[in-house]
């Protein structure tokens, strides 16, 4: 494999405006998650962004940004143009796709995400891990319904925003990290919006609706991404503690 990790990054989040230069323990989060991916020594990363600000940033620590389209509606439409931009020669083969608002993500857990890949069956390897109580009913926390494939890996047959599977005792939350193959990518940025995923505003059901396949690697545990001010509040919080 030749990995490459691509980081979509946009100024105009809907619910939490500018979070990708939001200071968390003293750099910006786009910063942050930049170099949870660069620590994970996978591939080359770079930040695909439509904002200058954050290029800046990018830059200015170190690291490599890749200017895309501020029309494109998606993350998942932004890294495959930064892709066609930056790899014209079709180098790499596999994409990691780390969403910018994921300051905490274990380098470990990319690396074992990245690992699905070596099943040529699998076309998008993702992430999952055991869900508290508390987020049973919480909408944002997207719970993903596999068939189990040992016990570290699940095959996705569907993801939801509802308490699922019906009389599950213990649910499972997606982390919402994506390996694609970059066949499995094109295909899915050329496709429109499918009923399922514009029912469950989740797009990863645009993917497995067209008969891709889904394996997640099941984590032990794994924080939230950042969507909303308490979600902010409560990353800050955490950087505050594990500092020396």
């Amino acid at each position: 494999m030749r990995p490459i990790v691509l980081i979509p990054a946009r100024m105009g989040s809907q619910r939490l405006p500018g979070k990708a230069l939001a200071e968390i323990g003293g750099k910006p989060m786009v910063v942050q998650t930049l170099e949870r991916a660069l620590e994970a020594a996978i591939g080359p990363v770079f930040v695909a962004t439509d904002a200058p600000e954050i290029a800046a940033a990018v830059a200015a620590a170190g690291g490599q940004a890749a200017m895309t389209d501020p029309a494109l509606p998606s993350g998942s439409d932004r890294i495959a143009a930064a892709l066609a931009a930056l790899d014209p020669h079709r180098r790499h083969d596999v994409i990691v796709n780390l969403q910018g608002d994921e300051p905490l993500m274990a380098p470990a857990h990319l690396r074992a995400a990245l690992a699905l890949m070596d099943d040529p069956a699998v076309d998008v390897g993702t992430l999952a891990t055991p869900m508290d109580e508390a987020e049973r009913d919480d909408p944002a926390a997207v719970k993903i319904i596999g068939a189990a494939r040992g016990g570290e890996r699940l095959r996705a047959l569907y993801f939801t925003r509802a308490p699922a599977p019906w009389g599950a005792q213990r649910l499972t939350r997606h982390i919402g990290v994506y390996v694609w193959r970059r066949a499995a990518l094109e295909a899915f940025v050329d496709l429109p919006p499918s009923p399922l995923e514009l029912c469950e505003k989740l797009e990863q059901l645009r993917a497995l609706e067209a008969g891709m396949r889904i394996d997640a690697a099941m984590v032990d545990s794994a924080h939230r991404g950042v969507d909303t001010p308490q979600d902010l509040a409560r990353l800050r919080a955490h950087f505050e503690r594990s500092e020396p």
